[in-house]
């Protein structure tokens, strides 16, 4: 199954690890996972906007998705709910 996080980008649901909400104020340590992310050429950016709501951990990539945490877990929990 697959996940949609904005703007035509859309993930394996087998890939997703985790979804965080990352809205203001961030944590230290998401700040800190962003910048590793950044450092190793893994994080992509999805909202050509400011808007930055939720973080998205694949296996392969980290996202920034400008849709929020509760509608991303709700995408990846209607697949794990059907199966």
């Amino acid at each position: 199954m697959f996940i949609h996080l904005g703007n035509d980008v859309v993930i394996t649901s087998q890939s997703l690890i985790a979804i965080i909400n990352i809205e203001d104020p961030w944590s230290e340590d998401i700040q800190d996972a962003i910048d590793m992310a950044e450092m190793e050429r893994k994080l992509v950016t999805i909202s050509d906007q400011e808007k930055k709501k939720a973080l998205v951990i694949c296996d392969d990539r980290v996202y920034i998705s400008p849709i929020s945490s509760q509608t991303l877990y709700k995408r990846a929990n209607n697949f794990y709910g059907e199966v």
